[in-house]
């Protein structure tokens, strides 16, 4: 049972909070729930690509391929990460916190949450789709689990991590927002020791 599900939740937040992880863990429905939660402004970095290029993120990975998405990509998120205010919460791609680029441009300047999600859960969210770009004429469940090998130690890198089960969505921000409040209180804790030194 989740007991930090207040009515109001007040975290101060001086950054935005941004949602990792693969295709199907919940980024952008968890982001979402959570941005209304704390009364802030809530972003999908895809949907912000798709309005700049004018097309959907299947159409780019198709005409220009996937290192130009991540271009795109980069860019998009620089800019949602500078547009104030600063508080807000961002939803991004799967390949996104993997760019070494998008990760140093968030170290310190962002609080990363990565969903992590077990493959059975990734399969049955992403079969009923026809949005991600690396599951369209493929084997899915091939293709998450090589995904999974190969990015979940990257993943692993965000600041929290929150395991997502197959609940409901409120369980699951619940557990974010406990997440985020205890790591809040670690690093409070840890500045305040280093004040004292």
């Amino acid at each position: 049972m989740i007991f930090c599900m207040n009515e109001k939740i007040k975290l101060n937040l001086d950054r935005p909070i941004v949602m990792v992880g693969l295709m199907g863990a919940g980024k952008t429905s968890v982001g979402r729930a959570l941005a209304r939660k704390l009364g802030v402004s809530f972003v999908d970095s895809d949907k912000e690509i798709e309005n700049a290029a004018g097309c959907s993120v299947v159409d780019i990975f198709f005409m220009y391929g996937e290192a130009e998405f991540r271009r795109v990509e980069q860019r998009v998120i620089a800019r949602l990460m500078d547009t104030p205010p600063a508080a807000k919460v961002i939803s991004t791609g799967e390949g996104a916190f993997i760019t070494p680029a998008v990760r140093e441009m968030m170290a310190g300047r962002a609080l990363t949450i990565w969903l992590k999600a077990d493959l059975e859960l990734l399969v049955k969210r992403t079969n009923f789709r026809d949005t991600r770009p690396q599951l369209l004429h493929a084997d899915s469940r091939k293709i998450l689990a090589q995904l999974i090998d190969e990015r979940y130690s990257t993943y692993a890198l965000a600041d929290i991590t929150v395991e997502t089960r197959d609940e409901s969505l409120r369980k699951t921000l619940g557990k974010v927002i406990c997440a985020i409040e205890k790591y809040n209180n670690k690093t409070k804790g840890q500045k305040n020791e280093s004040d004292k030194e």
